[in-house]
């Protein structure tokens, strides 16, 4: 069956524009909630967490009527990171867990992404499944059945214990002058008051969101706003998450950023040390830096590899029983504290790194010399496949051809947006940069 709704992470677009509309929202949430009801008994739960989007608040409602319309009671968590919810889902006993975020996409988008009962994200067959009764419909459950909705007021708190008791209660961040940017989303009030009970002397930022500034020149994907800040505090680090806090960008005191690749190399490094790397590998995607995968090898350990996307990572480290992976963006997973990637969970493993080690985090945070790489992004419209267009399949294929020996080529459609992602590895910049710029010149020659 052909993907229409799912993407790499759930369903994702512009918010009252197909699939992104109300009515979609209310369909998808009587078809999960019919997946996950296997019985017609009053028991069946479902949390809904949700980031500061002004359009949070029809979706909320829509997926809340379809959902109990199928007999699913629904508890509402408000706004909280994308990690709560996977949390959340466990430890209340649900039989579904709901995100509504585009992460770290501009306020005019929006995404549903779902959790299973053991808090992890779907699977590509249970999207497909859930897809089929979307688009056939499916039966109501009787009025008797009707499920009930609940607000859950201390969602947040809950979230909040349980990443703090990631690190040792021995282990205080007194001292530790901390700037978080939490990009007017999920973790604008949960990420500051972790940090301040841990006894950090915290420096918020991006925390009054209005519905529409969320990662709107702030956070993770927008690193300038916290270089500039941890600078300008003189603060030891900076900590900068995206809308839905489940990514995780570092700083150091210099105002310099640390990427998803250098942080899982620190951690991978410490973890494998303390005999803590579980079968001394770590998983990461085919974007992660070749420096990364070398600095790995020097030290014995391995790097598996999987496509785009944090559930595809999440995937193999349950398959391979891996308990640390991620992405160059950063999603870090650490399984031994939650089910899916968490912005902040990284970001005190790197405070308690520096706490412990007694170093600067601009000592910790460039572990290995990244390989240049270049992404270039080529925008195309509706019903169009450039990737399929012979020239560009040409350009590509020469430029394979140039790069044999000397780098790498990853050539993927992005799972979110409607993108083809051009990227190159190799250490000749000019080579690097004439082979991208080629394939480019093609796929947008050809929308």
């Amino acid at each position: 069956m052909t993907r229409k709704l799912f993407g790499t992470d759930g369903v994702r677009g512009t918010a009252n524009t197909y699939p992104m509309t109300a009515e979609m929202a209310l369909k998808i949430g009587a078809a999960v909630g019919r997946y996950f009801r296997k019985d017609k008994s009053d028991a069946h739960r479902v949390v809904i967490g949700k980031d500061t989007r002004l359009s949070g608040y029809m979706f909320e409602h829509a997926l809340t009527a379809g959902l109990t319309s199928t007999g699913m009671n629904v508890f509402l968590l408000g706004p909280v990171p994308t990690p709560a919810v996977g949390l959340l889902t466990t430890s209340m006993r649900a039989d579904l867990g709901v995100m509504i975020s585009a992460s770290h996409n501009p306020a005019c988008d929006n995404g549903i992404k779902f959790f299973g009962p053991d808090g992890f994200k779907l699977s590509d067959e249970a999207e497909a499944e859930i897809e089929r009764l979307v688009f056939e419909g499916v039966e109501p459950a009787q009025a008797q059945h009707i499920g009930r909705a609940k607000r859950i007021d201390d969602g947040r708190f809950r979230y909040i214990e349980r990443v703090k008791s990631s690190l040792p209660s021995a282990l205080p961040l007194s001292g530790l002058k901390v700037v978080v940017d939490c990009a007017n989303g999920a973790a604008h009030r949960a990420a500051p008051e972790a940090l301040w009970e841990m006894g950090a002397e915290v420096v918020s930022i991006g925390v009054s969101p209005n519905g529409f500034n969320i990662n709107d020149k702030c956070g993770s994907t927008y690193p300038a706003t916290i270089s500039e800040a941890v600078v300008r505090h003189n603060a030891h680090v900076g900590i900068s998450l995206d809308g839905d806090a489940d990514r995780v960008m570092i700083v150091d005191e210099a105002g310099m950023v640390a990427d998803g690749d250098q942080i899982m190399a620190l951690l991978a490094d410490r973890w494998a040390g303390a005999g803590k790397l579980a079968n001394d590998t770590l998983v990461a995607t085919v974007m992660s830096n070749l420096g990364l995968e070398r600095f790995l090898q020097a030290r014995g350990l391995k790097l598996e590899r999987t496509k785009v996307g944090d559930r595809y990572v999440v995937e193999r480290m349950r398959q391979g029983g891996f308990n640390l992976g991620g992405e160059q963006s950063g999603h870090i997973v650490m399984t031994d504290y939650a089910t899916t990637g968490d912005g902040l969970l990284a970001g005190l493993q790197f405070l308690a790194a520096m706490v412990e080690t007694g170093r600067p985090a601009s000592e910790l945070t460039q572990n290995f010399e990244k390989v240049p790489q270049l992404l270039k992004n080529v925008r195309y419209g509706a019903g169009q496949d450039p990737l399929e267009v012979a020239q560009v399949q040409k350009a590509i294929a020469d430029a394979e051809t140039k790069l044999n020996g000397y780098g790498r080529l990853l050539i993927r459609k992005s799972g979110t947006e409607p993108l083809i992602r051009v990227m190159a590895e190799c250490e000749d910049p000019v080579l690097l940069e004439h082979v991208v710029d080629g394939i480019v010149s093609e796929v947008a020659a050809s929308v």
